[in-house]
């Protein structure tokens, strides 16, 4: 009897490793088969072009491969935020913005204007880095009327916001006439009271002198001596 152990498939461990080996070599070759056929479609095309005055066409990118419908964008993209700015950019840094204009992020590269930039964020090339299609999935009606409901509930809530704000201001311009109000009042009633002092200072002063008068004195002036 041997005593080799025997897998699920009859075969012992040795042997379904060297199946396994056996299989990665030929995925590998297939791989490097597919390259060499790649790199050699690529040299005739140059070489086309080439004879007609004409760039080479650009190597295809190997893309993610989209896993999703394309989405909406939950932020604002702000393409106005830089507006009548200016922005340093340093050109020597090892990644990231080398160049003035509009950056992406996700496909490292620089357009130069907005117009350009949203063409990009929508094109094939960038949508598949982020795992996405072209293709926009269809609403369904369920889709259409909850998205009404949405709308409608959006636009309530701002109608009763803007009446809260309507209503808070009319109570604060209340309170801004009142405390003016109050302030005049306050204003008059020290005027009086200074106007009051002032009299009662005046009277004062000329009992004063009527009673010095009485007890035959004199101003204390320079008049003179007898």
């Amino acid at each position: 009897m041997s005593s080799g152990k025997v897998g699920a498939y009859g075969a012992n461990s040795k042997s379904d490793t060297n199946f396994r080996r056996t299989w990665d070599q030929k995925e590998y070759e297939e791989k490097a088969r597919e390259k060499d056929k790649e790199a050699h479609e690529a040299a005739l095309a140059a070489e086309e072009a080439a004879k007609k005055g004409k760039r080479p066409p650009r190597k295809k990118e190997d893309l993610p491969k989209a896993t999703e419908f394309m989405k909406a964008r939950d932020v604002p993209l702000n393409l106005d935020k830089n507006l009548n700015k200016t922005i340093v950019i340093d050109a020597s840094a090892g990644s990231g913005q080398k160049q003035p204009g509009f950056y992406c992020d996700v496909c490292k590269r620089t357009c130069k204007d907005s117009a350009r930039y949203l063409d990009h964020i929508n094109g094939r090339s960038h949508l598949r880095r982020l795992g996405q299609t072209t293709k926009v999935v269809s609403s369904t009606l369920n889709d259409v009327r909850q998205k009404i409901a949405e709308l409608r509930a959006k636009s309530a809530a701002a109608a009763q916001a803007k009446k809260y704000d309507f209503e808070q201001r009319i109570k604060d311009i209340k309170a801004a006439e009142a405390a003016s109000k109050a302030e005049q009042r306050e204003a008059k009633k020290r005027k009086k009271e200074e106007e009051r002092l002032k009299a009662e200072e005046a009277r004062t002063a000329g009992a004063d002198e009527d009673m010095m008068a009485a007890m035959g004195f004199g101003s204390f002036g320079g008049g003179a001596k007898r």
